[in-house]
């Protein structure tokens, strides 16, 4: 890609981000080196009366789930039977987040996130076709950016089962907007719009009525210069030159339907455009902001069928004269996973209050307990292998052929791997926390190296900057003084906030003195900006799991054991933390990058003998 691609390529991207924040975001507060307990604590617990109506549906849903989907036939077909579908459309499934007034069930994300941590607990392959539907598809970004009438027109379909999907991801592009090829050509004095191109891996997309599209429209020009229009529409199926030209298949949630559309000629009115000419890519970060939830919760849920899958196993098996959880290792294992569902679960929840609550901006918290929660649940389904042993690694059908109880754990395994990859692939995690979390430092410094900026602008940018940093600076070397207005915890809980805040400070010290060694360039040091990401991360995951333990401690009838698992997962986020700044402190060698450019330039070859190579043309050679 030439620097001009690539700069187009990051205008685009950084016209679609919101560039303000509306409310205080506790995240971005911490990158900041500012602590601020005050925005998640109290933990904002869900209210008794919404409570309630989510335990109902849970109760409901369950009979549905256990009635209609047996899990490891599913699984071994590759097929969610028709049957099954009509239930779950028959029981409003396909509606949760659709508000009352259009036949939807109207429940609030929490309940709508436990719903689907329940699904996919049982199956995820359902889960993807309720997520993809509700979450991503058609109705998020119309219940967000529609009109009145495109509500009335679609939301009623919806709900009642219409199934939708989003398609944003084409063939040769991945996560680059700049690169889409697919457009929509307006025809008729812009009445209608003609849509062209391809998309891949639209989940739902083979059976979906409606798609969410996102097209490339004509660009407008901005001083005088065009600026690509990334577009959504809504778009019907079967409309005419709308085909699917393959299912994918993969490793896990295997009955999903996932396709390979094209679109040719496709003919679509102006009225089906969400939002405004040019908003599609604002909408699908809108839209994903709320969406990408669901998977920090059902990768709770993933622990928690972990711990369920271990419970009797760990007492029943003996070895060496007694049970496999006295032993020090295993109980290691088990102790890791216990504390990562208490944190994911702690951060996912958390994020759901605040979103309910419009008291913050969750745009760093939604993507870090996404990041978080499936790369953990990863680490948690290998260690439930791991304790299962052998059997952890035979199907559940095999299990009980031999008259074993029939523990699914590699199928959860290979379902849960789609987590780190959907939504944002953890990769493009780390870039998108790493920006909103710079974002103070290129509103301030970056900016300087924007060559449209005139002389003038810029040392009015610099003064303005100095005098900023003058001030803010100087604080991070120095205690929160609000910290020590903090009585209710007890001390072994309060130090680990002191400790939050002592490090949040000290990242912001470390981020702002990289920022000065690599300037602009620091972009490109993604290795380094990854290591911050995950420090912010762990504080964050700290402060989530200490304001739940607080307040539930008084409460719970084993208060010690939740004392526990929080201390522990806090030490543990310690020895990462320091972890992660000692490799910040070492810059990552260069012969790390010697191996990527050696195998693009087949200076590997002697490393791969004596195996079957494989031929980009398809075929194996020696």
């Amino acid at each position: 890609m030439s620097k001009h691609d690539k700069q187009a390529s990051m205008d685009l991207a950084e016209s679609a981000r919101q560039t303000k924040w509306q409310h205080p975001s506790f995240t971005a507060e911490l990158f900041k080196g500012s602590f601020r307990w005050d925005l998640i604590h109290p933990y904002p617990a869900q209210s008794e009366a919404d409570k309630a109506i989510g335990d109902a549906v849970l109760v409901e849903l369950e009979k549905c789930l256990k009635t209609h989907i047996n899990p490891d036939e599913v699984d071994k077909t590759g097929v969610l039977p028709e049957s099954a579908l009509n239930a779950l459309k028959a029981g409003g499934y396909f509606g949760m987040k659709i508000p009352k007034e259009y036949g939807g069930m109207g429940l609030s994300v929490t309940n709508y996130v436990r719903a689907m941590e329940l699904v996919a607990s049982w199956c995820g392959s359902t889960a993807v076709w309720l997520s993809a539907h509700q979450s991503i598809g058609v109705p998020q970004p119309l219940k967000e950016f529609g009109t009145n009438e495109q509500k009335q027109k679609y939301l009623p379909r919806l709900a009642a089962g219409a199934v939708s999907a989003f398609s944003l991801t084409e063939p040769n592009v991945g996560s680059d907007p700049a690169r889409m090829s697919t457009t929509a050509t307006p025809i008729d004095d812009g009445n209608y719009y003609i849509i062209n191109g391809q998309k891949l891996w639209t989940t739902n997309g083979p059976a979906a009525e409606l798609l969410v599209v996102m097209a490339e429209t004509p660009p407008k020009l901005v001083h005088g210069k065009e600026k690509k229009q990334i577009t959504a529409f809504i778009v019907e199926t079967p409309t005419p030159g709308l085909s699917v030209l393959h299912e994918c298949e993969f490793m896990g949630i295997r009955a999903i339907r996932n396709g390979w559309m094209e679109f040719k000629d496709v003919k679509v009115p102006k009225e089906n455009i969400i939002g405004n000419l040019g908003d599609g890519l604002k909408i699908a970060l809108a839209t994903l902001n709320v969406g990408r939830l669901t998977i920090p919760v059902i990768s709770a849920g993933t622990g928690k069928v972990c711990l369920s899958y271990c419970q009797d196993w760990i007492k029943q098996r003996v070895q060496w004269g007694q049970a496999i959880g006295k032993h020090q290792a295993v109980a290691n294992l088990i102790n890791d996973i216990a504390t990562q569902t208490f944190a994911i679960d702690a951060m996912s929840f958390l994020t759901c209050s605040l979103i309910e609550t419009n008291s913050a901006d969750v745009r760093l918290e939604a993507a870090i307990a996404k990041y978080f929660g499936s790369e953990r649940a990863w680490d948690m389904a290998d260690k439930t292998v791991q304790i299962r042993g052998g059997r952890g690694f035979e199907t559940a059908d095999s299990l009980r052929k031999r008259n074993e109880h029939g523990i699914p754990i590699e199928r959860v395994l290979r379902d849960t791997r789609i987590n780190r990859i959907i939504e944002g692939t953890s990769e493009i995690m780390h870039l998108f926390i790493a920006r909103e979390a710079m974002d103070l430092h290129i509103k301030t410094v970056f900016a300087l190296s924007n060559p449209s900026i005139s002389i003038g602008k810029k040392i009015g940018i610099v003064l303005k900057a100095g005098l900023f940093y003058l001030l803010w600076y100087p604080k991070l070397w120095l205690p929160s003084w609000s910290m020590f207005s903090i009585k209710h915890l007890n001390q072994r809980n309060l130090s680990q906030l002191h400790y939050i805040s002592r490090t949040s400070k000290r990242l912001a010290r470390s981020l702002f003195h990289t920022m000065m060694r690599f300037g602009p360039k620091l972009e490109y040091q993604q290795a380094i900006l990854a290591h911050y990401v995950d420090i912010g991360t762990l504080l964050f995951a700290m402060a989530a799991t200490l304001s739940k333990a607080e307040s539930i401690l008084h409460n719970h009838q084993n208060p010690k054991t939740i004392q526990a698992l929080t201390t522990a997962f806090c030490h543990q986020s310690r020895k990462e933390i320091d972890q992660h700044f000692r490799a910040v402190r070492s810059s990552e060698p260069k012969e790390k990058q010697v191996a990527s450019n050696a195998l693009m330039n087949t200076d590997l070859d002697w490393l791969m003998n004596d195996i079957i190579r494989f031929s980009s043309n398809g075929t194996g050679s020696n």
